[in-house]
């Protein structure tokens, strides 16, 4: 078991000195940057991969790093609240910063087989929003309303594990919800906006069940606290409440993130809700605007949808339905 009964009183002071190698990590960062970096630029003036794309993938990159070497990480096996903390950051914002950093798009545009490979079977079903969204839940509920905090807490490796699975877990998410990469299906907007709500059930879940708890979840990560921490039981209602405000908020940030995405681009609003959907809406007004007419029935996808044409089809109809009832 971790002892961290020693730590010193948590403060400014010894958050901002609270530091550790974490050669690990340190490594991986080095290696994702480094070839994250070398693809980009194999691409050359070509790729579709913009320079704030790069600078939002490599602060990802870094943030994990201070993440798991500051403070944060070097309280969270004492306090419950510090160990959320560290949660919600390895699992939504670190992969939010990669997830804009399009890195399957810097794969794919380095050659023909490459671009083959990131659009296999095995990658669209790992990219599936359907996975992603099923990993996120089962990450977020199996780590906090298990035993395998106490599990964790007796064992290095799998508290390394489980930092690594929570940016992975974030990453698939957050691809599904917000990723734009030219080597997926495009996803209808209106379909992320959903997806993020979804996001919001495991979060909201678990920050209820931690918040409302009158008893110790984690005894045996609860066994190694130091004196001057809250007790064991304000400690995890503290961090439910992290949970709840910081998850849904999260997601709620991202959510509105995509809707100003959309309202600005007229490409993302042509992708609002879909193929399907939009080929229904294209007949339905072309049925409508041939009402008027003695052409004879439209074709669909004869008429724009966003024509004063489309417009006058759509008010017509309103004005129709509005007589029947």
């Amino acid at each position: 078991m971790h002892d961290h009964g020693s730590l010193p009183a948590l403060g400014w002071s010894e958050f901002f000195t609270t530091w550790s190698l974490q050669p690990g990590w340190l490594l991986a960062v080095v290696i994702l940057a480094a070839g994250y970096l070398t693809l980009r630029n194999a691409a050359g003036p070509a790729s579709t991969v913009k320079g704030w794309r790069v600078a939002s993938f490599l602060t990802g990159l870094g943030l994990m790093y201070v993440v798991v070497a500051s403070a944060i990480n070097g309280y969270a096996m004492a306090l419950a609240w510090m160990h959320m903390v560290l949660h919600l950051t390895l699992i939504m914002v670190v992969p939010t910063l990669l997830v804009l950093g399009h890195p399957l798009t810097v794969i794919a545009e380095t050659g023909p087989r490459a671009e083959r490979a990131m659009r296999s079977l095995p990658v669209t079903i790992l990219i599936h929003p359907v996975t992603g969204t099923l990993l996120y839940s089962v990450v977020i509920i199996g780590t906090h309303l298990s035993g395998f905090m106490d599990s964790m807490a007796e064992s290095t490796p799998l508290m390394v594990g489980e930092q690594v699975l929570y940016v992975v877990a974030g990453f698939l998410f957050l691809t599904g919800a917000i990723g734009e990469e030219k080597v997926r299906p495009d996803f209808p907007y209106l379909g992320r906006i959903a997806l993020l709500v979804v996001g919001m059930v495991p979060d909201t879940i678990v920050g209820i069940v931690m918040l409302q708890t009158e008893r110790d979840l984690y005894p045996v990560y609860s066994g190694a606290r130091p004196e001057w921490a809250l007790d064991a039981v304000s400690d995890i209602q503290t961090a439910g409440g992290l949970m709840w405000a910081g998850g849904d908020g999260g997601m709620m940030l991202l959510a509105i993130g995509l809707v100003i995405a959309v309202v600005s681009s007229p490409e993302r609003r042509a992708k609002m809700t879909g193929r399907f959907l939009d080929g229904v809406r294209s007949s339905r007004l072309a049925e409508e605007s041939a009402r008027g007419t003695t052409e004879g029935p439209a074709e669909p996808g004869s008429v724009d949808p966003d024509s004063d044409e489309a417009l006058d089809a759509y008010n017509a109809m309103l004005a129709r339905m509005n007589q029947q009832h």
